[in-house]
């Protein structure tokens, strides 16, 4: 008995560290998308002031000024798409938290069941055993009865032996 404690309480504070080593990773995970928004939003800035730079004669942009803002929506670009992949990243660790607590909902639900069932017997068993309990104790009755009856008899017909004989000698002695 002992065993199985000590191997549920192993199993239970596996699952515990495991569950937290999962919960510090998407923590980790929500900082990293943080700060790939963050960045986005300062490349972002940076694309919409270099759109009001206009370095060329007259006032107009060149296309330096054009290929630089041009540079600048393309790191925005390439930052949103890692954004994508490290959301994806974390929408699985999302998902595999949620397979998670169905596992252990479906586990739990299976001991639950188990458990029912072993109180249902467990009680069905105690029914039977009082039956025939009680079945014992009525036979165990009728048996010292039948037992008394028997000493009864046997008492009475040697206590009316004894009288036949002793009327049998009362007899010869008479006569």
């Amino acid at each position: 008995m002992k065993k199985y404690v000590y191997l549920l309480s192993v199993i239970l504070f596996s699952l515990e560290a495991f569950a937290q080593q999962d919960s510090a990773a998407y923590a980790a995970q929500r900082v990293k998308v943080n700060a790939l928004l963050q960045e986005r939003s300062t490349k972002f800035g940076q694309y919409d002031e270099s759109l009001t730079q206009r370095s060329g004669i007259f006032g107009w942009q060149t296309k330096k000024d054009i290929k630089n803002s041009n540079e600048i929506l393309r790191q925005v670009v390439l930052t949103d798409n890692n954004i994508f992949k490290e959301l994806k990243i974390l929408m699985d660790y999302k998902d595999l938290q949620n397979q998670q607590k169905v596992a252990v909902a479906d586990h739990s639900q299976e001991r639950i069941e188990a458990y029912l069932h072993t109180i249902k017997k467990l009680q069905d068993q105690n029914a039977q055993l009082k039956e025939d309990l009680a079945k014992n104790s009525k036979g165990s009755l009728s048996t010292y009865i039948i037992a008394f009856l028997i000493l009864v008899t046997a008492g009475g017909f040697y206590f009316f032996n004894k009288k036949l004989q002793r009327y049998k000698r009362y007899e010869k002695s008479t006569v």
